[in-house]
């Protein structure tokens, strides 16, 4: 990965003082973020500085209200994977405490924007706010601004097609009932996952399917079920393939969902790898059946439509491209 990645409490090298930042959470990097994040690249390189993103880890909801924190769509690994894509120089991602929330809107602006950052100019979301009891508004960052000589862009809600605010939580939401075209939409690129190939009880080699399986580490928002999915090795290398998500009921295992992916034309070992997982397109959902052989039987089945649906898809935009086509 080329993207440089730093912890809040990091210094950063003069080469990359003195940029554009961009700020805000971006879970998901989806269309709406990256109408702010186009808009950074856009002053960053008309000023031919630095590109910069400062985001948080973990998300804010997970430290204030734990039982109610969202469903992750972009891991702080993955989000660093779609910001060098996007052409980004760095990303900052700061570790979010209760302390770090509880730094005055004043101190942010004195202690990471100008001593740590020394940014430039800065772009959020119209709606960003940001110190102690969320005191720090669109309106405070601009005077901020004027008074220390950075620049403030704030950019406006970014709307799909049916004139709906695009958000994390909408994409979400289409998430966990399935509805993945929905949710690529309004991503911009087919939802990617990713995690450590790990050893499972091997029975798909035994009916002619080995699959690399995948434990995500957060599972909860994503329906079970059988996915087209395009597939990365750790080395960049890309593969079609058809995944189960799931508790593997025919199978009765433990319960716990893992993503498990048979991958076309492909013989190799990769346990240990990292590797990326793009859901193309939702074929079914998760089923028992009446013994293993009519699994295999429907297994064949899922894979002649994954690579049915595999052979005619295209890229929804540049990003997706990159993302999941370019191998």
């Amino acid at each position: 990965m080329r993207i440089k990645r730093f912890s809040g409490e990091t210094s950063l090298s003069e080469t990359l003082r003195g940029g554009v930042v961009a700020i805000g959470n971006f879970d998901g990097v989806h269309r709406g973020h990256q109408s702010v994040l186009d808009r950074a690249l856009e002053i960053s390189q008309d000023a031919n500085v630095p590109s910069l993103v400062m985001t948080f880890e973990p998300h804010p909801r997970a430290i204030f209200q734990p039982e109610n924190a969202p469903y992750r769509l972009s891991p702080a690994s993955l989000k660093a994977r779609v910001l060098e894509v996007l052409g980004f120089d760095a990303v900052i991602e700061q570790n979010f405490t209760r302390d770090f929330a509880g730094k005055s809107a004043d101190d942010f602006i004195q202690h990471v924007l100008i001593e740590q950052l020394g940014a430039s100019h800065i772009v959020t979301g119209f709606d960003f706010h940001f110190g102690k009891g969320r005191e720090g508004g669109p309106a405070f960052l601009m005077e901020a601004g004027k008074i220390n000589d950075f620049g403030v862009t704030l950019v406006d809600a970014f709307r799909d097609e049916g004139s709906q605010v695009i958000s994390s939580s909408r994409i979400r939401s289409f998430l966990k009932d399935g509805e993945l075209g929905e949710a690529n939409s309004l991503l911009g690129y087919h939802f990617t996952v990713s995690g450590v190939v790990v050893k499972g009880k091997q029975l798909g080699r035994t009916l002619g399917y080995p699959t690399a399986n995948i434990s995500l580490s957060d599972d909860g928002g994503l329906k079970t079920g059988i996915y087209a999915v395009r597939f990365r090795l750790d080395n960049g290398k890309l593969y079609d393939g058809v995944a189960s998500f799931g508790i593997r009921p025919t199978v009765e295992d433990n319960g716990e969902p893992v993503l498990e992916t048979y991958i076309f034309d492909f013989d190799g070992d990769i346990y240990g790898q990292t590797c990326q997982v793009s859901l193309v397109s939702y074929l079914r959902e998760e089923a028992k059946f009446d013994g293993l052989d009519a699994l295999v039987v429907q297994m064949k089945d899922d894979e002649a439509e994954a690579r049915q649906v595999l052979s005619t898809i295209s890229p929804i935009s540049p990003l997706d491209q990159a993302m999941c086509f370019n191998g």
